[in-house]
């Protein structure tokens, strides 16, 4: 049995890796942010979300989390309220007993499973045979989830701007999922820690399956 977990910052390409890796040991992959991003997004669709705890809870109890590759979960506006609501301890413990149910169905079906989130290693899966941490510049994350966007810009100005923004958001989402009391966002003890700073998805995947094989092949 193989369990991957993968934990990091936004456009860090910790998603990119989890994927690349499911397919490469042909095991479930889930994206524990986008769970976090479903509930943010129906919260949006209400005209009145004063109390997100209990709104949050509401909509997680009821919500189907099979197909969550939807690009629409992916703006920065839903970005925003993940992060507000995933403070909430209430909220994570109802997600993380239907992440660990993930895992049990997942490492019963196929032998193990890759996850990726900001609490996997610490929180998840404790006892993964293999952890990862990503991270990058705030200056490089900003300038990938730019690209992301594929925005067509008129002027110099105005794709700075856009940068500013973005840089900004990230800043204040870092400080949020590093410093929140319950499951912050930070390396498990004994993950490996990489800077994709310098380099690129696929000098990652290679970083990251070396390590693993070294592993593997000790044991």
């Amino acid at each position: 049995m193989i369990e991957i977990a993968i934990d990091g910052t936004s456009a860090s390409g910790k998603g990119t890796l989890a994927k690349k890796l499911s397919e490469k040991y042909a095991i479930p992959h889930l994206d524990t942010g986008l769970m976090f991003r479903k509930v943010a997004s129906e919260i949006l669709k209400n005209t009145d979300y004063n109390n997100l705890l209990e709104l949050s809870c509401q909509i997680a109890k009821i919500s189907s989390f099979e197909n969550l590759q939807n690009e629409e979960l992916r703006t920065e506006n839903i970005a925003q309220m993940a992060s507000k609501i995933a403070v909430f301890p209430a909220l994570r413990n109802m997600l993380n007993l239907k992440q660990k149910e993930f895992v049990y169905k997942s490492n019963e079906q196929f032998g193990g499973c890759v996850l990726d989130g900001r609490d996997i290693g610490t929180k998840i899966l404790p006892n993964a045979n293999f952890k990862f941490f990503i991270d990058a510049s705030i200056e490089i994350r900003a300038k990938r989830r730019l690209l992301e966007k594929n925005i067509s810009f008129l002027h110099e100005n105005d794709e700075k701007c856009m940068l500013l923004s973005l840089t900004e958001k990230m800043v204040v989402r870092d400080n949020i999922d590093r410093n929140r009391e319950d499951s912050p966002m930070v390396p498990a003890k004994d993950a490996f820690v990489i800077d994709t700073t310098s380099i690129n998805a696929d000098q990652l995947l290679s970083i990251a399956t070396k390590l693993i094989e070294g592993n593997l092949s000790s044991n």
